[in-house]
């Protein structure tokens, strides 16, 4: 299984400037996986250890932060001799081992040639017990659920992944179809590696929604385990408001959605504690479209997307065959799973922070917005082919962009006021 994650590693590793590193990412994506492929492919020797009930070896950080009777103490329990140049030392599972985290400062300041990467499924929650993070001193990177690409590798389909990227090339509408196929299915599977690889074997979709339903009690069990008992109540209701949250026209987060008479300020940490556990994203609104649009956040709006497309049909029961059919029952929910297909792609494979623009009386929307050289650029999401875009329109009207774009199921083609992208080939921008 191929993740695109792999080069970053490989970039870290031969940085001249290398720190520790940071793996964030939520649970099941695949963290574990991949650092232990990346440990067999470019180091002589991986020590891999997880510090999931694992007081032993927690306790090797707990007398002091020094780096050689560490290694010496790994050395021993572990019976391996440590090389810097030759192995790679993966600490695992850190959220529930404070001190672990805190002794990255001391491998950087002290034992920098040393190989070392940190991963932890809840570690962003964890940062708000106490935990002293070690600012400056670690290099991070994020990994995320698959993306289309890396689902197109999973099945064999190397030389779509490829094609893809040339999205202007006209030879690839002699593929439209079969990408449109694909596409629909990915919505059904998601990104979970998981699940990609038993369907990958066995393309059995009752079985994979099954999967995507212990995933999703996997998750609601973490509440229960790692969460104040006063705020698992809140943390629950956001939760499984999401696919009605999105569901609606204009997907604002409506706290009135969850509850009637809710107000922000009672779901602030619920929103916060899935957030920093990798299981949601937040987009905010911006009052607007200047740069830079950081400068411009509205706080107070934001729309919420799940972790993962499928994931987000299993939560929101969603029949797998209604989506591959292109069922016309579920018109709302299929501008949802495609507005969060779009936001899954632009996190996992590129650099953009994203937002969205919406005027003050709601006279039009603009999906997602993002800088890219200097420029804010305007993005709409189109589920199938309608190519209508009123909203953008008017946007463009109002703001003269530099480029506006347009996602959908048609191919590359070129207006005198935007571009059609593919819906496929989203992650090219």
């Amino acid at each position: 299984m191929k993740r695109l994650i792999e080069d970053s590693l490989l970039q870290w590793k031969n940085s001249p400037d290398r720190k520790p590193l940071i793996l964030w990412g939520a649970r099941q994506v695949g963290k574990t996986w991949s650092i232990r492929e990346f440990g067999q492919s470019h180091f002589q020797n991986t020590v891999y250890i997880s510090f999931y009930n694992n007081q032993r070896m927690a306790s090797i950080f707990e007398q002091d932060y020094n780096t050689a009777r560490i290694l010496k103490a790994i050395e021993i329990e572990m019976h391996i001799t440590i090389s810097p140049q030759d192995t790679l030392i993966v600490f695992d599972e850190v959220q529930g081992a404070p001190k672990v985290i805190e002794s990255l400062k001391y491998f950087c300041e002290d034992a920098r040639t040393y190989a070392v990467i940190a991963a932890g499924s809840l570690l962003g929650t964890a940062l708000h017990q106490g935990i002293s993070f070690p600012v400056g001193k670690v290099d991070e990177l994020h990994l995320y659920p698959m993306s289309f690409r890396e689902f197109l590798w999973a099945l064999e389909e190397n030389d779509l992944a490829e094609f893809f990227t040339d999205y202007k090339n006209p030879e690839i509408n002699l593929f439209r179809d079969r990408y449109i196929e694909l596409l629909r299915a990915y919505y059904v599977i998601g990104g979970m590696p998981e699940v990609v690889e038993h369907f990958r074997l066995h393309h059995d979709y009752d079985q994979v929604r099954e999967l995507q339903l212990s995933i999703l009690r996997q998750y609601e069990g973490d509440f229960g385990k790692h969460v104040n008992p006063g705020e698992l109540p809140r943390i629950r209701m956001v939760w499984q408001s999401l696919p009605a949250q999105l569901a609606k026209e204009n997907k604002k987060f409506f706290f009135g959605q969850i509850k009637k008479g809710a107000r922000s300020k009672d779901y602030e940490i619920a929103i916060q504690w899935l957030l920093d556990s990798g299981l949601i994203y937040k987009v905010n609104k911006v009052s607007a479209p200047s740069v830079p649009l950081k400068a411009y956040i509205d706080f107070s709006s934001y729309k919420i997307y799940m972790l993962d497309v499928g994931l987000l049909g299993a939560l929101g029961e969603l029949d797998w065959r209604t989506i591959l059919e292109g069922n016309r029952a579920f018109t709302e929910f299929k501008g949802a799973l495609t507005e969060q297909y779009v936001l899954q792609q632009l996190v996992a494979e590129t650099t953009y922070s994203v937002y969205y623009y919406a005027t003050e009386k709601s006279a039009f929307e603009v999906d997602f917005l993002f800088q890219q050289d200097g420029n804010v650029l305007p993005l709409e999401v189109k589920a199938e082919e309608n190519l209508k875009a009123k909203s953008l329109k008017m946007y463009v009207e109002k703001y003269h962009p530099k480029t506006a774009i347009r996602t959908s199921m048609s191919g590359y083609r070129e207006q005198d006021w935007l571009i059609n992208i593919p819906l496929w080939a989203i992650q090219a921008l």
